[in-house]
């Protein structure tokens, strides 16, 4: 039971909680507006001006409900106890406030984002509010059950909120690994490639040593290019590379396979308009701009409401390799669940590129990718 009581209260915080937004200080406006045409228009409000004074505090922990959910769901519900208990000492009965709807919004924000000592200050502090609050007015048993089921109803959704939230982000993590396996395993390929030639020439130059020394000498200088080029994959792969998985080959994509899949069967069609010396590019960034363009017509392809045509160009510069993939079609939707953007984000950033997908501004939907050649990133 310790045990389990520990691990409870060691529990993290819900990781990515956004810092204040206009939305944020919009609401706290309505909210204060609200209190104050209140404490204008209801002549039953007792203690017109404190209560406002009061109100306008309450509202304004909402600012800090998710950086510090516990601190401002102890501060507010221990100030709305106090507050309850002056009032009822003083013979006023409390009056419910429709700006108290705050506090259902720090209660929301505790589940969804406190950790797990935030959640026992906060969940104690609540249940000493309700109980003081049920035994000041236990006649009516109807605003009791009203009062457990509103709290009841945010917790829940601040619970589910907060599961959703951290199954989405172990998806984009598994994302993520897979992406880094796949790539790792497209650099093995090529490292292999260069190897094999490293040694086929090596053997020619043993063979051709004694009779030919100039072709002895090309041997060299191929085997001198070969092992460059080789170090310089086997960095990227050491960098990528997160697990002991063997990496199985398979084919390494280049330019044949982006004029398949332009070529290839499919609704919408593709057309590919390839510019600049393709041919000297290396693997590892040609079969990257492959495996982006795939990713992103079959996307547009699932996703693209009433698409008529995808447009595939890539660009190749001495030290670059630049894709764009642009569909027609509404972007509401383009994106889908959007983890196979996050895996074509993953594999550029693997290596040292960038990728960008979202609406164009002059419709559909667009992804461009900036890929730089091994020989950029040595």
């Amino acid at each position: 039971m310790t045990r389990i009581l520990r691990r409870a209260w060691d529990f993290p915080a819900a990781p990515g909680a956004p810092a204040r937004v206009w939305r944020d200080w919009a609401l706290v406006g309505i909210l204060a507006l609200g209190a104050l045409l209140e404490a204008l228009l209801r002549p039953d409000l007792p203690w017109r001006w404190p209560t406002l004074v009061f109100e306008l505090g309450l509202i304004a922990t909402l600012l800090w409900r998710r950086t510090h959910p516990g601190p401002m769901v102890v501060l507010a519900f221990g100030a709305l106890v106090v507050m309850d208990t002056v009032r009822q000492i003083a013979g006023v009965r409390p009056t419910d406030s429709y700006a108290l709807v705050a506090m259902l919004v720090l209660i929301y924000a505790l589940v969804r984002w406190g950790s797990g000592r935030h959640l026992f200050a906060g969940g104690t502090v609540i249940l000493l509010s309700m109980v003081r609050t049920f035994l000041a007015d236990a006649a009516d048993l109807q605003n009791v059950i009203g009062g457990i089921a509103v709290v009841a109803v945010c917790v829940s959704l601040g619970a589910a909120m907060r599961y959703r939230a951290a199954a989405r982000l172990q998806r984009l993590a598994q994302v993520r690994l897979e992406e880094r396996e796949h790539l790792a395993r497209d650099l093995h390929d090529t490292v292999a490639h260069h190897v094999s030639a490293i040694l086929l020439r090596a053997q020619a130059g043993l063979i051709t040593a004694g009779t030919d020394p100039a072709a002895a000498h090309e041997a060299l200088r191929v085997i001198e290019d070969e092992a460059s080029q080789s170090l310089r994959e086997m960095r990227s792969m050491v960098r990528v590379l997160r697990d002991d998985t063997p990496a199985h080959r398979s084919p390494t994509a280049g330019v044949a396979e982006l004029r398949a899949l332009a070529n290839g069967d499919g609704e919408p069609p593709v057309t590919l308009a390839l510019h600049g010396e393709l041919d000297s590019a290396t693997a590892t960034a040609l079969n990257a701009a492959y495996r982006i363009a795939q990713e992103s017509v079959t996307n547009a392809r699932r996703h693209a409401q009433r698409a008529s045509l995808i447009e595939l160009t890539v660009t190749a510069s001495t030290d670059r390799i630049g894709i764009r993939i642009h569909d027609d079609g509404l972007p509401a939707s383009a994106a889908g669940s959007g983890f196979g953007i996050e895996g074509m984000k993953e594999r550029a950033a693997l290596l040292g590129g960038t990728c960008i997908a979202g609406p164009d501004p002059d419709g559909g939907w667009t992804v461009t990718a900036d890929l730089p050649t091994a020989s950029a990133t040595r």
